[in-house]
C-alpha cells in the first residue's frame, strides 16, 4: 500500500508501516490517524507477519499532531471534537495490543503523539541524536490519549516530570528512564533493529501475543489469590497448545521449531 501519508512494505514476515509526511516532521492528522489505525486492524488479522516495525520517513520519527488539525478540531462542536479525540485513542490501543510485537525505530523528533506512538510499542529503538518530550503542557494541552502508554512506560513518578515541564529528553536519559529499550549511533540503527526482529522471530507468535496479554494484565494487579490462577491458567492453557508441544519437542530432541524463520 502506497498512500501520501502512509506506506506499508513487508519484507518477508515483517511489516514496516512508514509515517510518510517527511516536511512536517510525521506530524499526524485525522486522516493519518484513520490510516494508519486501519492498517494496524488488517495487519492484526495477518498470520504471515510476524513483527510490525513503525517508523518515520525524513529527519524525524514524529513531530506528534498537526497543530492545524488540533487547533481545527479544538474549534469543533464538543461532540465532533470528542469523537475525534477518540478514534486517536483507538488508533493507539490498537497498536498497542496488536497481536505481533511491535518496534518503535526512532531517529530524530520523537514529541508529544510521537512519544506516544514510542511508548506504546512493545519494544523501541533510537538513535542516540533522537530527542523526546510529552510537550503538551507547552501548548496549553496535556498529553492524555498518549498518558496509559507512556506512564506504563516511564512510571507516574518520573511522568510527574516530563508531562509537567515539557522538557526535551534525550536519547540517554529516554534509555534510563526505561521508554527506550536500545540505543546506537544513526548508522547503526537498522542494525540493531535487525537483530531484534531476527530475536523475535525466534518466538512462537501464539506465545508471544499471550506474553503481551500476560503483560497487560499482570502489571497493575496487586499479588493475590486471583492473580496467581490466573497465571496459572494461563501457562496451563499455553502448555496443551500445539505451539508450545512443538516447541519443547524442538528443544528436547535439538531441532529447530516450526515457526522459526530463516535459520
Amino acid at each position: 500500500m502506497q498512500t501520501q501519508m502512509l506506506q506499508l512494505e513487508q519484507q518477508g514476515a515483517v511489516a514496516y508501516l512508514w509515517l510518510n509526511r517527511p516536511e512536517l516532521h510525521n506530524a499526524f492528522n485525522a486522516e493519518l490517524i484513520a490510516a494508519l489505525h486501519q492498517q494496524l486492524q488488517m495487519l492484526n488479522q495477518r498470520d504471515d507477519i510476524r513483527v510490525v516495525v513503525l517508523a518515520g520517513r525524513g529527519k524525524s520519527f514524529s513531530a506528534g499532531a498537526d497543530l492545524n488539525w488540533m487547533k481545527q478540531a479544538g474549534q469543533a462542536a464538543s461532540a465532533e471534537n470528542q469523537a475525534d479525540a477518540f478514534k486517536l485513542a483507538e488508533m493507539l490501543a490498537t497498536l498497542a495490543t496488536l497481536r505481533q510485537p511491535t518496534i518503535a525505530r526512532v531517529h530524530g523528533a520523537a514529541l508529544g503523539g510521537g512519544l506516544g506512538l514510542a511508548a506504546a510499542c512493545d519494544i523501541c529503538v533510537a538513535s542516540a541524536a533522537a530527542r523526546f518530550a510529552t510537550s503538551e503542557v507547552r501548548l496549553g494541552l496535556a498529553p492524555s490519549t498518549i498518558s496509559p502508554y507512556v506512564i506504563a512506560a516511564i512510571g507516574a513518578r518520573q511522568a510527574s516530570r516530563y508531562f509537567l515541564t515539557a522538557e526535551r529528553i534525550s536519547a540517554e536519559r529516554a534509555y534510563e528512564i526505561g521508554l527506550v529499550h536500545a540505543l546506537s549511533d544513526a548508522e547503526h540503527l537498522d542494525q540493531t533493529l535487525q537483530q531484534l526482529i531476527k530475536d523475535l522471530l525466534l518466538g512462537g507468535p501464539q506465545a508471544q501475543h499471550a506474553s503481551k496479554q500476560l503483560i497487560q494484565q499482570v502489571r497493575q494487579r496487586d499479588v493475590d489469590r486471583d492473580l496467581l490462577q490466573y497465571t496459572a491458567q494461563h501457562i496451563a492453557a499455553l502448555r496443551q497448545g500445539a505451539e508450545a508441544k512443538d516447541g519443547l519437542q524442538a528443544f528436547l530432541h535439538k531441532q529447530q521449531p516450526r515457526w522459526v524463520i530463516g535459520e
